[in-house]
């Protein structure tokens, strides 16, 4: 999709920003910086300020703090970053330029690139040689576009190290997001790598397998008796589980149930803070240094939805992967001082295919095909029984294939077909291999099941005729390890995401042995990818392409920085991490980069030796 224009969309309900003097009867409190968001971007940049010394107040609407990020993978793009150089992995920022030149085509901005590949080595750097937030390399996760020039081939990205929640202070605990249950096992989140390999051994029949997810299930379940939560935190949740902790070394005040009602201004038009509610009313929060807004974007807005996703005709036709308090605020503030909303972006938002899970309650969960879709003996086609995708590419490209092939006016669906060996072997969506029963899913009807593809696609609707052809010819083609029409298994990416033991093609193998299974596949996201226009340095630009002084963005409330495409994981969580860092430095005033050691010293197991920080909780810090 591509947005042409740049809206300022007025909002009827939104307060106009004020002035100090209009809100002088509020109860009042003083700070440096007021960060709004808890996510990766808003810690990043309360970590960053408050490091340096200045005073930092974050505000989140939410219970609990961690936004979207708590339910993610975790995984930060991050080239260059100093676990890579560690291992001997040295490459030239021109490399980088490279891949998104090419990638990302006329949405590629110089200046933004620029700004985040200097400074995306530095922000892994700094959190790891300075504060609580550890990293693991992503020594084997490739590129998306294996074959484009500059792709990678592993040691561009960064994960967090899981971290056991008793480290974290009880108060503190309290305040975070619980693991997406979707994406766990009973509320046990399991780690991309050795540890989810190892959960799959273990269906079949792998000692080490079993014994390994016999010890992890038996450790989440004494914790849930003992701490009523999981805390062995991985993914998403160690992220924001590690940068609130670092927050909370450092002295950040950090407050739930603060939604922030309304920006300050002087009468320059610098933004001098906000009044936000909170459970005893509503407070000015005045920041002498400025505001960070890190709201998390606008996935749950659906007037804003409805105007730029497409085949979201009343804004309600599609599913989001972010918390439902993730609905625009931050832009809506912005707007309301003359900041300027950028829509001319690739896609307006990070696309996901999601499956939908209904509950006895009620409910209906969203859960992620980020894995499942590139393991051998599955394939993903539309109502006419036919494919349209490389199913083993990235969960970006799987949606945007899905909505090119949907005619204007129809409904994007696509069905995950697969076979017994398959569900016995690895997950369908929420469905779980063996041992974990079926039949909840089926009775649910999440799941379909047919003995034959014939009976599978008349349940699902779909062509019976087009499906039987389309699997007939797939199996052929798979029984050689190649895929004519849509190359899967041909890059590197995609490989990594099959299975490794399968012959010739860890990508490919053929549907033949009944029952069959299936799952409705629709469109969700991540996050979105419109957002404020900013600067190197995070400020927020107005109409005019003129910073607003005061003001900074960080998260999927910026615009980002790959300009609507997704040429990598964790391009949502790199960018919001490095350009929530520049902003803190911004307004701390720093200067010299802070991982003042040579980068290639530091090391993935931890902190590198250095000199010390100036907060005096420095060593607390790096515990």
């Amino acid at each position: 999709m591509n947005a042409s224009t740049d809206s300022a969309m007025p909002d009827s309900t939104q307060a106009p920003a004020s002035t100090p003097e209009q809100d002088h009867r509020l109860p009042a409190l003083d700070c440096d910086v007021l960060v709004v968001g808890s996510g990766a971007g808003g810690l990043s940049a309360a970590v960053t300020a408050a490091y340096h010394g200045l005073k930092v107040i974050v505000v989140e609407k939410a219970e609990v703090c961690g936004g979207a990020t708590s339910w993610s993978g975790g995984w930060a793009w991050s080239p260059g970053n100093p676990l890579a150089k560690a291992a001997g992995v040295n490459e030239d920022k021109e490399t980088f330029r490279t891949y998104l030149r090419h990638t990302l085509g006329e949405e590629y901005q110089a200046d933004k690139v620029d700004a985040f590949l200097e400074a995306v080595p530095h922000m892994v750097g700094f959190f790891q040689d300075k504060t609580s937030l550890q990293f693991v390399p992503g020594a084997r996760i490739n590129d998306i576009y294996g074959k484009v020039p500059g792709a990678g081939t592993g040691n561009r990205s960064v994960g967090p190290k899981p971290i056991n929640a008793r480290r974290i202070r009880p108060e503190l605990r309290a305040k975070m997001r619980h693991q997406l249950y979707e994406t766990s096992f009973l509320g046990m989140g399991i780690m991309a790598g050795p540890d989810l390999s190892l959960f799959l051994s273990a269906s079949q029949g792998n000692l080490k397998g079993i014994f390994h997810a016999g010890w992890r299930l038996g450790l989440h379940l004494l914790d849930l008796l003992i701490h009523r939560r999981n805390m062995q935190l991985v993914n998403g949740t160690a992220l924001t589980g590690r940068l609130l902790k670092s927050a909370d070394d450092l002295g950040v005040d950090l407050r739930v149930s603060t939604p922030a009602k309304r920006l300050l201004t002087d009468n320059t038009g610098k933004v001098t803070g906000a009044v936000v509610g909170s459970p005893d009313g509503e407070l000015q929060i005045n920041a002498a240094r400025g505001v960070v807004l890190a709201a998390g974007g606008f996935p749950h807005d659906i007037q804003r939805r409805k105007e730029l996703f497409p085949h979201t005709p009343t804004g309600r036709e599609h599913w989001t992967l972010a918390p439902a308090e993730t609905s625009g605020d931050g832009i809506s503030l912005a707007q309301a001082v003359g900041a300027r909303f950028k829509t001319d972006v690739k896609s307006a938002a990070a696309w996901c295919p999601v499956s939908l899970v209904p509950y006895r309650n009620g409910r209906t969960g969203t859960f992620p095909h980020i894995m499942d879709r590139a393991k051998p003996g599955s394939i993903g086609v539309l109502a006419n029984g036919k494919r349209f995708v490389n199913e083993a590419n990235g969960y970006y490209d799987y949606v945007a294939a899905l909505m090119a092939a949907t005619p204007a006016g129809g409904t994007a669906e696509s069905w995950q077909i697969a076979d017994s060996r398959f569900v016995r072997k690895f997950p369908l969506g929420m469905a779980k291999p063996l041992p974990v029963p079926l039949f909840p899913y089926l009775r649910s009807g999440y799941l379909k099941k047919g003995r034959t593809i014939e009976e599978l696609a008349a349940k699902c609707g779909i062509d019976p005729g087009g499906l039987k052809a389309t699997v007939e010819e797939f199996n052929r083609n798979a029984r050689d390890g190649v895929d004519p029409d849509f190359g899967r298994g041909e890059t590197a990416f995609n490989r990594y995401g099959g299975d490794a033991g399968n012959r010739p093609n860890p990508s490919l193998a053929p549907i033949e042995k009944g029952p069959y299974y299936a799952v409705r596949v629709v469109p969700g996201s991540f996050g979105t990818f419109a957002g404020l226009e900013a600067d190197g340095r995070s400020r927020v630009l107005d109409n005019h392409g003129r910073p607003i002084e005061g003001l900074y963005v960080a998260g999927n409330d910026q615009a980002n920085v790959m300009g609507g495409h997704y040429p990598a994981g964790g391009i949502n969580l790199g960018p919001a991490l490095t350009f929530g860092y520049i902003a803190g430095r911004d307004l701390a005033g720093a200067g010299a980069y802070e991982d003042d050691i040579n980068v290639a010293q530091a090391t993935p197991e931890g902190p590198a030796a250095g000199p010390a920080a100036p907060p005096a909780t420095h060593a607390a810090l790096t515990a």
